[in-house]
């Protein structure tokens, strides 16, 4: 993507009600207002927040969105110009139940209050495979403290990927560290008692996957 582009989609973002482009010093001084007030002040309602981590273009949680009105949804991605995609056809949809949220994974507990958030959506993240790139790999364990910190007590986690290597290691550690595995399958395509969001919501990406037949992996999980 060239730089006008971006520059042109970062000015479209600034538009949008749906999007939230806070600064890294805003979140990290503890200033950012809708952090315990996502209901009261942004969505105007008390329905479950459901997050989608690394969401990139945006599809899946506009597709959550879109299957699930009494739930409110809020993509997190770095790169804004990827998920303007989301935010416009959002905009354009008239989807007042999904918002977008500009910032690193890493930073959530300064944007979410304990307890706050009911579910967690991690849909095809880089698998990270190289072994000093674990720190980054968004199942480590270091990530699941913090997605637990901000969940619900019965709050869940889904994880979505093509990436075989991925769905090993995350089953593994959750194994190894005494988490509760509430479903998984290496092949969720071709397994007929897979939850049907998981096969009924897809990215761009994972059609292309798809017509290569190429396996799509899915875990839920409670984090103990």
């Amino acid at each position: 993507m060239g730089s006008k582009n971006k520059l042109k989609r970062f000015r479209e973002n600034d538009t949008f009600g749906n999007v939230l482009q806070p600064t890294r010093e805003e979140a990290v001084a503890g200033t950012f207002a809708l952090k315990g007030k996502w209901n009261s002040d942004f969505f105007k309602n008390d329905n479950p927040i459901v997050l989608e981590l690394g969401c990139g273009k945006g599809e899946y949680s506009v597709g959550l969105a879109t299957k699930y009105p009494d739930s409110n949804f809020i993509g997190i991605d770095i790169k804004g110009a990827r998920f303007w995609r989301g935010a416009k056809t959002a905009v354009e949809q008239g989807l007042h139940n999904v918002g977008f949220l500009r910032t690193q994974i890493e930073l959530l507990e300064h944007f979410f209050a304990d307890g706050e958030v009911a579910e967690i959506w991690i849909t095809f993240p880089d698998p990270q495979i190289k072994y000093k790139r674990t720190k980054h790999r968004l199942t480590n364990t270091e990530f699941l403290k913090l997605y637990k910190k901000i969940l619900a007590p019965d709050g869940v986690v889904n994880l979505k990927t093509d990436s075989e290597f991925m769905h090993g290691y995350t089953l593994g550690l959750l194994h190894g560290e005494g988490h509760e595995v509430i479903y998984a399958n290496h092949n969720v395509y071709h397994n007929a008692g897979a939850p049907e969001v998981v096969t009924t919501i897809q990215t761009f990406y994972e059609q292309q996957y798809l017509e290569h037949d190429k396996a799509i992996t899915y875990i839920k999980f409670k984090i103990k």
